[in-house]
């Protein structure tokens, strides 16, 4: 293919008349797609119904130490789960706090108290004239929401295939006291897919922050989602490699169920250091007396150990990988080589990162929207909503159906090349 930078003026101005009439046909389909959130489908909710038949009213819902979970108490969980999560998150179950539902919810709670309460007798973050927070872009934007909401300075930090410059993370951090935070997805990251290379989570492990109570908010969604049986990205365990360099208490990790289960009645876990634990814990037994045990308990005998989870994982893979394939494959046909856009092949996760060429990016999702295609926000994966290259799109391949995805894809690449063909013609002018 001919790249669209080097076509004549006449050349795009035919182009773009073949595209518009493409446009057309689409806008007279009349369709109604929905890729603007990274959601299970329907087949993937499907594979954990089995959760509903484990527990009744006819089994004995006590723990292996006796606890029945029905009533109060257990507040950092039953043992079973915390061992169950702790060999999915790669921790010691000693390590970890079983919550409810929601890790969103989690990290919201850790910010929260973290403005009123403080971080190991540190001052309340409340009571500072400024706080700030490093957010490596494109990011996940219901972190950047959790921080805007409570009035934190977000810094953007640019990423690439090994994760955020760690030089500028580095430098602000060493130099900074007002920085008491960092938003992380180290693996299969939200939007782009990357994970962390073993040399950038080593170089997290090894900060010298200024600030005592600055903490790496570490959000491991995707452990353990996997595309590929052979091609799996491997992230070093960060909580040991901060204990190595010693800067124990540095990270807070967070992770759920929430993509393996039922997102809306998975579990959440905390893993971090015992000091950073025993603070929480001091905070948190005000706030509950604990959590739901009984849809602890209902996890842990569903998936009996870890290799249960991984078995049930292969079968979320099996599902979702042609979706990702299919995109992948259209977004090589009708782009490759017309050097108006890139776009990441993750081996997990839930998305794929589209960089369009500057200053396109919100026409093109407007362009998909008005054909009947909803996609996430431009700007979504910046603070504030404000992607300064106007660049950056997110995919999210997983819940329409597969013959409904492949439409939407070839709809967006079409959006893409109208909208850039349009922009070098007015750069032409």
């Amino acid at each position: 293919m001919k790249k669209y930078s080097e076509m004549t003026k006449e050349e795009l101005q035919t182009e773009v008349a073949e595209l518009k009439k493409q446009y057309k046909k689409y806008q007279d389909m009349d369709l109604q797609l929905d890729m603007s959130r990274g959601k299970p489908c329907t087949e993937q909710l499907d594979l954990s119904m089995g959760m509903m038949d484990v527990l009744n009213s006819s089994v004995d819902l006590r723990c292996d130490d006796g606890t029945d979970c029905r009533n109060y108490g257990v507040l950092t969980g039953i043992q079973e789960a915390r061992e169950l999560i702790g060999d999915m998150m790669e921790n010691h179950p000693d390590n970890i706090i079983i919550y409810g539902n929601s890790s969103l919810n989690v990290m919201f709670d850790t910010v929260s108290r973290a403005m009123t309460q403080g971080i190991m007798g540190n001052t309340p973050w409340c009571k500072l004239d400024t706080v700030k927070f490093l957010c490596p872009v494109p990011g996940y934007d219901r972190h950047f929401a959790i921080t805007e909401y409570f009035g934190i300075e977000m810094i953007p930090v640019p990423t690439n295939e090994e994760g955020p410059d760690m030089d500028m993370v580095e430098e602000l951090v060493s130099s900074d006291e007002s920085i008491k935070g960092i938003w992380c997805v180290p693996k299969y990251a939200n939007p782009s897919g990357y994970s962390y290379s073993d040399y950038t989570v080593r170089r997290f492990a090894r900060l010298k922050p200024a600030a005592k109570d600055f903490r790496i908010f570490w959000d491991n969604a995707y452990g353990v989602h996997h595309l590929y049986d052979d091609k799996q990205d491997y992230l070093v365990e960060i909580l040991a490699e901060c204990k190595k360099a010693g800067n124990p208490d540095l990270v807070y990790k967070f992770a759920s169920t929430s993509k393996i289960t039922f997102p809306g009645s998975g579990i959440a876990a905390l893993a971090t250091s015992l000091n950073n634990l025993d603070d929480i814990k001091n905070q948190l037994k005000n706030q509950t007396i604990g959590h739901d045990k009984v849809n602890q308990l209902r996890h842990v005998r569903f998936f009996g150990d870890i290799h249960g989870l991984t078995e049930h994982m292969r079968k979320h893979a099996d599902i979702i990988r042609p979706k990702f394939e299919a995109v992948e494959e259209i977004l090589d046909n009708n782009l490759e080589g017309l050097d108006i856009g890139t776009w990441t092949k993750p081996n997990g996760g839930y998305f794929i990162c589209f960089n369009a060429m500057e200053g396109c990016a919100k026409e093109i999702i407007s362009m998909a929207k008005k054909a009947g295609v909803k996609m996430t926000e431009a700007g979504a994966t910046w603070p504030y909503h404000k992607d300064p290259h106007d660049s950056d799109i997110r995919i999210a391949p997983t819940y329409p159906p597969l013959s409904e995805l492949k439409t939407a894809a070839e709809l967006f690449s079409l959006c893409v090349k109208l909208v850039s063909a349009k922009k070098i013609l007015e750069k032409m002018n």
